[in-house]
């Protein structure tokens, strides 16, 4: 068993560039130190002390009036306290909660396949973390999947209605009804079928890291 193309939505955000990462805009290095110096409360002339500098190099850096030689570079990151790859790595964007999405009943993107029929939500949110979507089981026999689903990753399974089996492929079957949830890694196989006489619904949600 070994095809993951029954459950996973992973491929299909990829596929359609949801996901993937911006292309970084060049970083300016003289931004990044006085940024860097700033956050420290630093002035010119205490940050040069820290990293045994003239204070009128440290300015000239700031200012993109010359370039630094890796000796100085060296010598600004020790300064800094940090390493000299981080000089030039972007300060991390603070989302400060500002972000949200609104899925209703039935408006998110849907997917069928045979064992499943997915409804992908937050879809309008990119550079997601995780990726939720709803599920309504259709199989009713492990047999029915072309082998085990896998991927990258970790996945929450929370039973909305009725009542699936979980198949893993390192622990028994689990026989799950409303309200009972399961964690697992991703990478190790896994299939759902149905046991309720109607379709089982189950919201699943995916890390995409």
């Amino acid at each position: 068993m070994g095809d993951a193309r029954d459950h996973s939505l992973i491929q299909i955000i990829r596929a359609t560039g949801e996901g993937e990462a911006e292309v970084p805009e060049p970083l300016d290095l003289g931004q990044r130190v006085r940024e860097l110096r700033t956050e420290k409360g630093w002035t010119l002339e205490q940050a040069a002390q820290q990293a045994g500098l003239a204070r009128s190099t440290l300015s000239k850096i700031e200012n993109a009036q010359m370039s630094p030689t890796y000796e100085a570079l060296k010598k600004l990151a020790v300064g800094l306290g940090i390493s000299v790859p981080q000089l030039f790595t972007p300060p991390h964007a603070v989302q400060g909660g500002g972000r949200m999405a609104v899925t209703r009943t039935g408006e998110g993107a849907s997917h069928a396949t045979a064992t499943y029929e997915h409804e992908l939500m937050a879809g309008a949110l990119t550079q997601k973390r995780m990726m939720p979507y709803r599920s309504r089981v259709r199989a009713r026999d492990v047999a029915e999947f072309d082998g085990w689903v896998r991927h990258h990753g970790e996945e929450f399974l929370y039973v909305l209605t009725g009542a699936v089996r979980l198949y893993t492929e390192f622990y028994a079957p689990v026989e799950m009804r409303r309200g009972d949830s399961a964690y697992y890694d991703a990478d190790m196989g896994h299939n759902v079928i149905s046991l309720s006489q109607e379709d089982a619904m189950i919201l699943w949600v995916t890390t995409l890291d």
